[in-house]
Protein backbone atom coordinates (compact mmCIF):
# COMPACT_ATOMS: atom_id res chain seq x y z
CA UNK A 1 0.00 0.00 0.00
CA UNK A 2 1.46 3.53 -1.15
CA UNK A 3 2.78 5.76 1.59
CA UNK A 4 -0.15 8.55 2.33
CA UNK A 5 0.39 11.68 0.38
CA UNK A 6 0.42 14.70 3.37
CA UNK A 7 -2.25 17.05 2.67
CA UNK A 8 -0.69 20.78 0.79
CA UNK A 9 -2.00 22.47 4.18
CA UNK A 10 -0.06 20.21 6.53
CA UNK A 11 2.26 21.76 8.71
CA UNK A 12 5.33 19.75 11.05
CA UNK A 13 5.48 19.86 14.74
CA UNK A 14 8.68 18.79 15.73
CA UNK A 15 8.33 17.45 19.47
CA UNK A 16 12.00 16.65 20.86
CA UNK A 17 13.28 14.29 23.71
CA UNK A 18 14.84 15.24 27.29
CA UNK A 19 16.84 13.68 29.90
CA UNK A 20 17.90 13.97 32.97
CA UNK A 21 21.45 14.47 33.96
CA UNK A 22 20.49 14.27 37.44
CA UNK A 23 17.39 13.54 39.18
CA UNK A 24 17.20 13.83 43.08
CA UNK A 25 13.97 12.88 45.17
CA UNK A 26 13.66 15.03 47.89
CA UNK A 27 10.42 14.19 49.45
CA UNK A 28 6.51 12.65 49.27
CA UNK A 29 3.73 15.10 49.19
CA UNK A 30 0.14 14.20 51.16
CA UNK A 31 -1.30 13.92 47.87
CA UNK A 32 1.21 10.98 47.01
CA UNK A 33 2.99 13.01 44.74
CA UNK A 34 6.95 13.64 44.73
CA UNK A 35 9.22 16.26 44.91
CA UNK A 36 12.06 15.99 42.62
CA UNK A 37 15.20 17.88 41.80
CA UNK A 38 16.34 17.30 37.85
CA UNK A 39 18.52 18.82 35.16
CA UNK A 40 16.58 18.28 32.34
CA UNK A 41 18.04 19.04 29.31
CA UNK A 42 15.96 18.87 25.82
CA UNK A 43 17.23 16.22 22.51
CA UNK A 44 16.75 17.93 19.38
CA UNK A 45 18.14 14.76 17.40
CA UNK A 46 15.70 12.52 18.89
CA UNK A 47 12.04 13.75 18.17
CA UNK A 48 8.47 12.80 17.58
CA UNK A 49 6.29 14.31 14.27
CA UNK A 50 2.97 15.70 14.68
CA UNK A 51 1.71 16.52 11.11
CA UNK A 52 -0.99 18.66 11.70
CA UNK A 53 -4.09 18.76 9.22
CA UNK A 54 -7.66 20.85 8.64
CA UNK A 55 -10.16 18.51 9.57
CA UNK A 56 -14.16 18.35 8.45
CA UNK A 57 -16.12 21.04 10.41
CA UNK A 58 -17.11 19.99 13.30
CA UNK A 59 -14.54 16.51 13.72
CA UNK A 60 -12.99 18.47 16.77
CA UNK A 61 -8.96 16.82 16.86
CA UNK A 62 -8.69 12.94 15.58
CA UNK A 63 -5.38 11.85 16.74
CA UNK A 64 -3.96 8.50 14.63
CA UNK A 65 -2.67 6.11 14.78
CA UNK A 66 -4.30 4.95 18.07
CA UNK A 67 -1.64 4.33 19.77
CA UNK A 68 -1.66 0.48 21.43
CA UNK A 69 -3.16 0.43 24.92
CA UNK A 70 -3.88 4.46 24.91
CA UNK A 71 -7.28 4.86 23.22
CA UNK A 72 -7.27 8.31 21.73
CA UNK A 73 -9.15 10.09 24.40
CA UNK A 74 -6.09 9.10 27.05
CA UNK A 75 -3.83 10.75 24.10
CA UNK A 76 -1.66 13.42 25.44
CA UNK A 77 -2.54 15.63 21.93
CA UNK A 78 -5.92 14.70 22.09
CA UNK A 79 -6.11 15.80 25.95
CA UNK A 80 -3.72 18.84 24.98
CA UNK A 81 -6.50 19.93 22.09
CA UNK A 82 -9.50 19.16 24.95
CA UNK A 83 -7.97 21.63 27.88
CA UNK A 84 -6.85 24.38 25.41
CA UNK A 85 -10.50 24.10 24.19
CA UNK A 86 -12.08 24.25 27.27
CA UNK A 87 -10.15 27.03 28.90
CA UNK A 88 -10.27 29.17 25.83
CA UNK A 89 -12.95 27.75 23.80
CA UNK A 90 -10.20 27.79 20.90
CA UNK A 91 -11.27 24.79 19.46
CA UNK A 92 -10.11 24.34 15.66
CA UNK A 93 -10.85 21.12 13.64
CA UNK A 94 -7.93 19.09 13.03
CA UNK A 95 -6.60 15.92 12.25
CA UNK A 96 -2.90 14.78 13.41
CA UNK A 97 -0.62 11.89 12.50
CA UNK A 98 1.45 11.30 15.28
CA UNK A 99 4.98 10.12 14.18
CA UNK A 100 6.57 8.42 17.24
CA UNK A 101 10.32 8.17 17.50
CA UNK A 102 10.79 8.82 20.97
CA UNK A 103 10.55 5.56 22.61
CA UNK A 104 8.00 5.09 25.71
CA UNK A 105 8.21 3.97 28.48
CA UNK A 106 12.38 5.32 28.51
CA UNK A 107 12.40 8.76 30.42
CA UNK A 108 12.18 10.55 27.63
CA UNK A 109 9.14 12.47 27.84
CA UNK A 110 7.93 11.47 24.81
CA UNK A 111 4.05 12.23 25.28
CA UNK A 112 4.60 14.97 26.96
CA UNK A 113 6.45 16.91 24.39
CA UNK A 114 3.99 16.09 21.87
CA UNK A 115 1.29 17.78 24.24
CA UNK A 116 3.29 20.95 24.92
CA UNK A 117 3.79 21.03 20.91
CA UNK A 118 0.13 20.54 20.59
CA UNK A 119 -0.64 23.48 23.26
CA UNK A 120 1.87 26.07 21.68
CA UNK A 121 0.45 25.37 17.76
CA UNK A 122 -2.94 25.64 19.53
CA UNK A 123 -1.81 29.31 21.90
CA UNK A 124 -0.19 30.45 18.61
CA UNK A 125 -3.41 30.45 16.61
CA UNK A 126 -6.12 31.33 18.98
CA UNK A 127 -6.14 35.05 18.65
CA UNK A 128 -7.35 37.67 21.02
CA UNK A 129 -8.02 34.11 23.00
CA UNK A 130 -4.05 33.36 23.78
CA UNK A 131 -2.95 32.57 26.89
CA UNK A 132 -0.51 34.29 28.15
CA UNK A 133 2.40 32.46 29.84
CA UNK A 134 1.67 31.97 33.02
CA UNK A 135 -1.94 30.66 32.31
CA UNK A 136 -0.41 28.46 29.33
CA UNK A 137 2.26 27.17 32.01
CA UNK A 138 -0.49 26.13 34.25
CA UNK A 139 -2.45 24.45 31.64
CA UNK A 140 0.22 22.42 30.66
CA UNK A 141 0.65 21.40 34.40
CA UNK A 142 -2.16 20.09 34.45
CA UNK A 143 -1.43 17.55 32.12
CA UNK A 144 1.67 16.38 33.50
CA UNK A 145 4.58 17.35 35.26
CA UNK A 146 6.82 17.27 32.27
CA UNK A 147 5.07 19.02 29.91
CA UNK A 148 6.23 22.24 31.01
CA UNK A 149 9.77 22.00 30.43
CA UNK A 150 8.88 21.01 26.69
CA UNK A 151 7.07 24.60 26.54
CA UNK A 152 10.25 26.22 27.76
CA UNK A 153 12.62 24.89 25.46
CA UNK A 154 15.87 25.05 26.71
CA UNK A 155 18.08 23.50 29.88
CA UNK A 156 16.17 24.00 33.33
CA UNK A 157 16.12 22.55 36.65
CA UNK A 158 13.04 21.46 37.81
CA UNK A 159 11.38 21.56 40.87
CA UNK A 160 8.63 21.07 42.91
CA UNK A 161 6.82 18.16 41.05
CA UNK A 162 8.91 19.25 37.99
CA UNK A 163 6.79 21.66 37.06
CA UNK A 164 8.97 24.90 39.02
CA UNK A 165 11.84 25.76 36.30
CA UNK A 166 14.21 27.42 36.54
CA UNK A 167 16.10 27.89 33.04
CA UNK A 168 20.05 27.30 32.49
CA UNK A 169 22.87 28.49 30.92
CA UNK A 170 24.58 24.85 30.09
CA UNK A 171 26.72 24.50 26.66
CA UNK A 172 26.98 20.69 26.18
CA UNK A 173 28.77 21.30 22.78
CA UNK A 174 32.21 19.82 24.02
CA UNK A 175 29.74 16.25 24.51
CA UNK A 176 28.78 14.14 22.48
CA UNK A 177 25.62 11.71 23.86
CA UNK A 178 25.07 8.30 23.05
CA UNK A 179 21.66 7.74 24.15
CA UNK A 180 21.02 4.15 24.28
CA UNK A 181 17.31 2.97 24.38
CA UNK A 182 16.92 -0.73 25.12
CA UNK A 183 13.69 -2.49 24.54
CA UNK A 184 12.80 -2.38 28.34
CA UNK A 185 9.72 -0.33 29.24
CA UNK A 186 9.55 0.36 33.07
CA UNK A 187 6.62 1.99 34.96
CA UNK A 188 6.86 5.23 36.78
CA UNK A 189 3.84 4.83 39.69
CA UNK A 190 6.47 1.79 40.10
CA UNK A 191 9.57 3.40 40.57
CA UNK A 192 8.38 5.82 42.67
CA UNK A 193 6.02 2.94 44.90
CA UNK A 194 9.60 1.07 45.24
CA UNK A 195 11.52 4.10 45.95
CA UNK A 196 8.81 5.09 48.51
CA UNK A 197 9.09 1.58 50.55
CA UNK A 198 13.05 1.83 50.27
CA UNK A 199 14.41 2.53 53.59
CA UNK A 200 18.07 4.49 52.09
CA UNK A 201 16.07 7.23 50.31
CA UNK A 202 16.22 8.98 53.73
CA UNK A 203 19.81 10.04 52.73
CA UNK A 204 20.34 13.72 52.40
CA UNK A 205 19.37 14.97 49.09
CA UNK A 206 22.20 16.50 47.26
CA UNK A 207 20.54 19.97 45.91
CA UNK A 208 20.54 20.16 42.19
CA UNK A 209 22.47 23.52 42.16
CA UNK A 210 25.78 21.41 42.31
CA UNK A 211 24.82 19.63 40.12
CA UNK A 212 25.02 22.49 37.55
CA UNK A 213 28.33 23.93 38.92
CA UNK A 214 30.04 20.59 38.12
CA UNK A 215 28.61 20.31 34.93
CA UNK A 216 29.86 24.18 34.02
CA UNK A 217 33.33 23.34 36.08
CA UNK A 218 33.70 20.01 33.83
CA UNK A 219 32.95 22.32 29.88
CA UNK A 220 35.16 25.06 31.27
CA UNK A 221 38.24 22.65 32.77
CA UNK A 222 37.79 19.60 30.63
CA UNK A 223 37.84 17.09 33.37
CA UNK A 224 35.37 14.31 34.27
CA UNK A 225 31.91 14.85 35.14
CA UNK A 226 31.21 15.08 38.65
CA UNK A 227 29.60 11.63 39.92
CA UNK A 228 26.29 14.26 40.60
CA UNK A 229 25.72 15.12 37.57
CA UNK A 230 25.42 11.37 36.21
CA UNK A 231 23.09 10.57 39.25
CA UNK A 232 19.78 9.41 39.35
CA UNK A 233 17.94 8.37 42.50
CA UNK A 234 15.42 5.98 41.10
CA UNK A 235 18.61 3.45 39.79
CA UNK A 236 18.88 2.03 43.28
CA UNK A 237 15.17 1.12 42.63
CA UNK A 238 15.14 0.31 38.66
CA UNK A 239 18.68 -1.57 38.18
CA UNK A 240 17.73 -4.63 41.15
CA UNK A 241 14.41 -5.38 38.50
CA UNK A 242 16.32 -4.32 35.82
CA UNK A 243 20.13 -5.74 35.95
CA UNK A 244 20.66 -5.33 32.24
CA UNK A 245 20.06 -1.52 32.54
CA UNK A 246 23.30 -1.66 35.12
CA UNK A 247 25.17 -3.65 33.24
CA UNK A 248 24.10 -1.00 30.25
CA UNK A 249 25.67 1.69 32.06
CA UNK A 250 28.71 0.40 33.18
CA UNK A 251 29.48 -0.87 30.14
CA UNK A 252 29.25 2.71 28.46
CA UNK A 253 31.32 3.70 30.77
CA UNK A 254 33.82 0.78 30.12
CA UNK A 255 33.70 2.70 26.43
CA UNK A 256 34.33 5.93 27.41
CA UNK A 257 32.08 7.83 28.46
CA UNK A 258 32.91 10.49 30.88
CA UNK A 259 29.50 10.29 32.66
CA UNK A 260 26.35 7.62 32.15
CA UNK A 261 22.39 8.05 33.64
CA UNK A 262 19.61 6.52 33.58
CA UNK A 263 16.94 9.18 32.20
CA UNK A 264 13.65 9.67 34.09
CA UNK A 265 12.38 6.54 35.61
CA UNK A 266 14.37 4.45 32.42
CA UNK A 267 15.10 2.44 31.10
CA UNK A 268 17.12 4.82 28.63
CA UNK A 269 20.54 5.57 29.49
CA UNK A 270 21.96 8.88 28.67
CA UNK A 271 26.08 9.20 27.98
CA UNK A 272 28.50 12.02 27.50
CA UNK A 273 31.63 11.17 25.86
CA UNK A 274 34.26 13.85 25.06
CA UNK A 275 36.11 12.17 22.31
CA UNK A 276 33.52 11.90 19.47
CA UNK A 277 34.98 9.06 17.93
CA UNK A 278 34.75 6.75 21.12
CA UNK A 279 30.87 7.85 21.04
CA UNK A 280 30.55 6.47 17.32
CA UNK A 281 32.64 3.02 18.42
CA UNK A 282 30.49 3.06 21.42
CA UNK A 283 27.17 3.44 19.49
CA UNK A 284 28.32 0.82 17.19
CA UNK A 285 28.91 -1.96 19.73
CA UNK A 286 25.81 -1.53 21.37
CA UNK A 287 23.87 -1.54 17.85
CA UNK A 288 25.94 -4.86 17.19
CA UNK A 289 24.45 -6.26 20.35
CA UNK A 290 21.15 -5.14 19.40
CA UNK A 291 20.54 -2.04 21.46
CA UNK A 292 19.23 0.82 19.79
CA UNK A 293 20.92 3.95 19.62
CA UNK A 294 20.36 7.69 19.32
CA UNK A 295 23.78 9.76 19.03
CA UNK A 296 23.39 13.38 19.59
CA UNK A 297 26.61 14.89 17.71
CA UNK A 298 28.53 18.36 18.79
CA UNK A 299 26.82 19.78 16.19
CA UNK A 300 23.42 19.71 17.30
CA UNK A 301 24.01 19.39 21.00
CA UNK A 302 25.16 22.53 21.28
CA UNK A 303 21.81 24.01 19.85
CA UNK A 304 20.48 22.99 23.95
CA UNK A 305 21.45 26.17 25.29
CA UNK A 306 19.88 29.39 25.99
Amino acid sequence: MPDAVPDARSEFLAAPAKINLSLFITGRRANGYHDIESLFVPVPGLADTLELSPGPKGSGCRVEPVLPGCPEERNLVFRAWQAFAEATGHAPDVHVNLVKRIPTGAGLGGGSSDAAAMLRWLNERAGDKALGAQALNHLAAALGADVPFFLLGGPAVARGIGDELTPVDLDLSPFTLVLALPEVHVSTPWAYQAWDQLEARKNPPQDCADCLTSATTANKKRVSLSPVVARNDFEVVVFPAHGALRALKERLLRLGAVGAVMSGSGAGIASLFRDSRLAKIAADVLREDGVPVHMETQRYWGVAKR
